[in-house]
């Protein structure tokens, strides 16, 4: 039987709206509650609202580009062995339709955020146009795809940094910059490992030794960056420095030892350690500079 011929009770299709805007993959918008932290403004309670504000506005546009991304692979989804089961569209639990419709509804309620947070959105929507490249057209690029799903976490520093109307430290972009690009780095070496050339276009350019090396230079950069950024503009922070050290060799035992690492929030989610750390880091973070003026 098609896909698409596959009846769809109201509860099967809220079911697959559900899995089809991937609340899981949120976790990723938490680099926007970076600049709340760095700034300084962690006990402001207008700029935690503002904060707070932009995050749902990126959780907004994530699942927008989310759909986006479905409906255009949604042929090639169909004969994948996996995703012919896992994606919603692909396997009919939800209709082309509905999709579109979701869609909709998720635009008009950026249209209503622009009027609340406009530079917060100009930013979301320069995210946005980037992920429809990616989708259509920088995907398949090799290099080029590692760096644009890149560029996503860095904008969504930078919306954080614009809701609170505060410069980006030039540390703090290109440390995301290459947290980011390790991140990225490990996801398609997962995706090739695990699902071979054949589930992604792109793969077939690379192979697992050249993304290692990636990855490492990576992570080599976004410690060494992170730890200058510390010692030069927030040397009360110096504690923190071990707890990232400790959270790069753990994803990469994740990577390795648990075969995780294909979507960073799963490894993040079910890993309580690394999840810890991350805690905790925050908690260290915020305690060393409370109270602090902004950098």
């Amino acid at each position: 039987m098609h896909a698409t011929a596959v009846p769809r009770s109201p509860l099967v299709l809220a079911g697959g709206l559900l899995t089809l805007i991937r609340p899981r993959q949120w976790v990723k918008n938490v680099f926007v509650i970076a600049p709340l932290i760095f700034a300084g403004e962690f006990l402001n309670i207008a700029s935690i609202e503002k904060v707070l504000l932009a995050t749902l506005i990126f959780c907004i546009a994530s699942s927008a580009t989310y759909i986006v991304n479905d409906l255009h692979d949604i042929e090639r989804d169909r004969r994948h062995p996996l995703k012919s089961k896992k994606r919603p569209l692909a396997s009919g639990q939800v209709g082309v339709s509905s999709a579109v419709v979701l869609l909709l509804v998720f635009y008009g309620l950026l249209g209503i955020a622009w009027v609340l947070l406009p530079a917060v959105v100009y930013v979301v929507l320069g995210y946005m146009l980037l992920n429809l490249a990616y989708t259509f057209v920088l995907k398949h690029q090799p290099v080029i795809d590692i760096f644009t799903i890149a560029m996503g976490f860095v904008l969504r520093v930078y919306a954080g940094a614009t809701a609170l109307a505060v410069p980006v430290s030039s540390w703090m972009f290109v440390t995301t910059l290459c947290l980011a690009l390790y991140l990225a780095a490990v996801k398609r070496r997962q995706e090739l490992t695990s699902n071979g050339s054949e589930s992604r276009e792109v793969l077939q350019h690379y192979t697992p030794q050249l993304i290692d090396r990636y990855a490492e230079m990576a992570a080599t950069g976004a410690l060494l960056f992170y730890s200058l950024f510390v010692m030069t503009a927030r040397p009360e922070m110096v504690m923190t420095i071990p707890l990232v050290l400790y959270g790069l060799y753990r994803y990469w035992f994740i990577v390795e030892a648990k075969e995780a690492g294909e979507s960073p929030t799963d490894a993040l989610l079910s890993d309580w350690q690394l999840l810890l750390t991350v805690v905790v880091w925050g908690g260290v973070s915020a305690y060393a500079i409370w109270p602090s003026s902004p950098v």
